[in-house]
């Protein structure tokens, strides 16, 4: 009896089974387009509706939408088609919980504004009839307690200010901010073609291009309230090119670089991370999986071993994973730094930019404690990071051919600018490539237009040696210890010197005894007077980076490499040799237990341009850069020297200067002179050894020991005080 039941009862399963419609099964991919087709139907509908050419439901539809919402209505289907284009393209219509609550908050105060504003001095039933041109009943709503309230006034006052309430929520500006880039992009709106188009020509033009172009700056600015009247922006300019005239901070706007944002698909999260729990339970490892932080490049893993694991078991199954998620590389961090859990990076399928906009307008960056700080990317977690040259104080970049090294290297110099005038910061850059760093040729920053030939390059690092001696004997005198509490005490300030050298292993090659000499000893000796380098090269053998060189600068980034020997170069263990290219990087300082995986920030070419073209119109006159940088000195027994021995062609005439003057400093010569910062120091030790001038002390005017008297020639003779 029972077993006929049983039999009865799965014919009738079988039977109701066989019904029964057959489920639609769809991915949520489809799913979303679906949807998006329907909202852009609707759109269109209500579109038709309102010219009364959809049929009796469009005319339903516009009857009902005047009702609810009067005039803004037709603000109904471009937001049906702001949200048709999120659900089918997500990735390039970003659509945040922040934009959608400050665009309703913006509707409710705008419907309530016009309600208001229109319908202020009208009786109660016209006011009604009168809703479908106005704000609709949802104005009403909003508007009517906000009257009652606080009365006429008082709500016109309230709803002005949700407004403004509301676009600072949308846009996540402060309203100065979003004034500034108003002003700017009208500007830059009618300058894209100067930008874009003649920017080759501007570098080679003729003197009567240059005079033309900057006639029509000149135009052009006082057209837009930029000229010699407008305050606000007259002190932000570059008053000159000068060094040492101690200009403001250049507050370059921000909206020059580009800002799209973009977002990585990293595939079935929820699959993969049952495939890497079933993975390891296949190979007898038991573990409790955690949360998945999806980063810009690639998706963390977590999860926990039971008791008794060994760790080495996880990471010596990299392979099996790989295979098993159909992604390669992959990256085991076991353990994770400060948490007792094992991360497993697994790549995205499509990876996003992480442009140098988000990073200067991070909260990290914004809260920063030093105008040193460099701009590095977002980690796995998306987090913003940052850190301080100072406390580096040097950085080597190395990784292979096209992984992203140059384009690290454009971040650090363009963060540095952003955060520093001419007269804090001074840049020497060195590319022996010859077509990287010349495009920062013209701007106030450098000490000197890019150096790209063998023999001035050795001469430029012979100066630097120079300069740092000369600046520890000032420190030395003056009796402090580094250049910040130099600053602190003294009018005339010494500017910090950022050395780029975009390619290493090519000097090595060429003079590998005189660059390896140069490099350790500025390495060893020159951070406390404001010299710091940064050092890139894409050939990370020991005869390149060598062990003197790593030992004196501790923090490094790697980009992708070949093997996991060329990443045992870098950072003296493996890891780099699991990243997957274009900027994917792994950051190590002397402060980080582990390397800290990053997407570093990309800059393209016309960020670049836009900003050193910008740099290069609010300066009013033309930069005069320090040929001396680049001249040939003699040797020393450590192969360089600080000054020349031959008299610069302007000794005479500085000598009288100071001796007319009654007083010697470089400031006051740079400024008589129109020369640069390294001559003007230069001019300062020549008359010192000559014994025209007293040495520094600190902030005292040098002493002049000289006096000039005049013959019956007319001629100078000087005679000893």
């Amino acid at each position: 009896m029972a077993r006929a039941n049983e039999k009865n009862s799965r014919k009738a399963q079988r039977a109701k089974k066989h019904n029964e419609a057959p489920e639609l099964k769809m991915s949520p991919k489809a799913k979303r387009e679906l949807a998006a087709i329907l909202l852009l139907v609707a759109a269109l509908i209500v579109s038709l509706g309102f010219f009364d050419v959809a049929g009796p439901v469009g005319r339903a539809f516009n009857t009902a939408l005047s009702a609810l919402f009067g005039v803004l209505k037709f603000a109904l289907p471009l937001i049906l088609l702001i949200i048709a284009g999120w659900l089918a393209f997500p990735e390039k219509i970003p659509l945040h919980r922040r934009t959608v609550g400050g665009s309703i908050l913006l509707a409710l105060g705008l419907a309530a504004l016009i309600n208001t504003a229109k319908f202020s001095g009208q009786d109660g039933e016209l006011y009604i009839e009168a809703l479908s041109s106005a704000g609709g009943y949802v104005g009403l709503a909003f508007a009517y307690p906000l009257v009652a309230l606080l009365g006429l006034w008082g709500a016109l006052i309230m709803e002005v200010a949700i407004l403004g309430i509301s676009i600072v929520v949308i846009s996540n500006l402060s309203w100065q901010e979003i004034v500034t880039r108003a002003r700017y992009s009208f500007i830059l709106t009618n300058r894209n073609n100067y930008k874009d188009e003649n920017f080759t020509e501007e570098e080679e033009g003729s003197d009567d291009e240059d005079e033309t172009e900057s006639d029509e700056s000149e135009q052009i600015d006082e057209g837009f309230g930029l000229g010699e009247n407008n305050e606000e922006y007259q002190t932000s300019a570059l008053a000159t090119a000068r060094p040492r005239q101690h200009h403001k901070k250049v507050d370059i706007p921000i909206n020059l670089l580009e800002g799209r944002q973009s977002k990585p698909t990293s595939g079935d999260i929820h699959g993969r991370r049952l495939i890497i729990q079933k993975t390891l339970e296949n190979f007898g490892i038991l573990v409790e999986m955690g949360e998945i932080s999806i980063g810009p490049t690639v998706t963390q893993f977590t999860l926990k071993p039971a008791a008794g694991i060994k760790l080495s078991r996880i990471t010596a199954l990299s392979n099996d994973l790989a295979l098993s998620l159909a992604a390669h590389p992959i990256r085991i961090e076991a353990p994770i730094p400060g948490k007792s859990l094992v991360g497993i990076e697994v790549p995205n399928q499509t990876v996003a930019i992480v442009t140098l906009r988000e990073i200067l307008e991070s909260d990290e960056f914004i809260h920063r404690k030093s105008n040193l700080t460099i701009c590095l990317g977002k980690d796995v977690s998306g987090k913003a990071w940052i850190a301080d040259l100072g406390k580096m104080p040097h950085l080597l970049v190395a990784g292979a051919t096209g992984s992203g090294k140059t384009v690290c290297l454009n971040s650090i110099v363009l963060s540095l600018i952003f955060q520093n005038s001419p007269d804090d910061l001074k840049f020497m850059l060195i590319d022996p490539k010859r077509v990287e760093l010349p495009i920062y040729n013209g701007i106030p920053h450098l000490l000197t237009p890019a150096i790209v030939e063998l023999p001035k390059i050795i001469n430029a690092f012979k100066w630097a040696i120079g300069e740092m001696e000369r600046r520890f004997e000032i420190l030395s005198k003056s009796g402090c210890r580094d250049i910040a509490s130099y600053n602190e005490r003294n009018e005339e300030k010494l500017p910090f010197i950022v050395v780029v050298v975009d390619e290493l292993a090519d000097l090595m090659v060429a003079a590998a005894a005189e660059i390896e000499a140069a490099v350790i000893r500025l390495a060893q000796m020159a951070r406390a007077v404001g010299i710091h380098l940064i050092i890139a090269t894409q050939r990370p053998s020991v005869d390149v980076i060598t062990g003197l060189i790593k030992a004196n600068i501790t923090t490094r980034i790697a980009f992708s490499v070949a093997s996991s020997m060329d990443s045992r170069t870098i950072l003296d263990g493996p890891g780099a040799e699991t990243l997957v290219g274009r900027g994917d990087s792994l950051f190590m300082t002397a402060d980080l237990s582990k390397p800290k995986r990053i997407q570093c920030c990309y800059v393209n070419d016309r960020d670049i341009k836009h900003v050193v073209t910008y740099l290069k119109e609010r300066t009013e006159e033309p930069v005069e850069y320090d040929e001396d940088i680049t001249e040939k000195k003699t040797n020393t027994a450590f192969g360089i020297s600080a000054v020349d021995d031959n008299d610069d062609e302007l000794y005479d005439e500085a000598r009288a200067t100071v001796i007319k003057a009654g007083k010697a400093s470089a400031s006051y010569l740079q400024r008589r002179l129109k020369v640069g910062y390294a001559r003007a120091a230069r001019l300062l030790d020549l008359l010192e050894e000559r014994g025209i001038i007293g040495p520094g002390e600190g902030a005292k005017p040098r002493e002049i020991l000289v006096s000039a008297i005049e013959d019956e020639d007319g001629v100078h003779v000087y005679e000893e005080e």
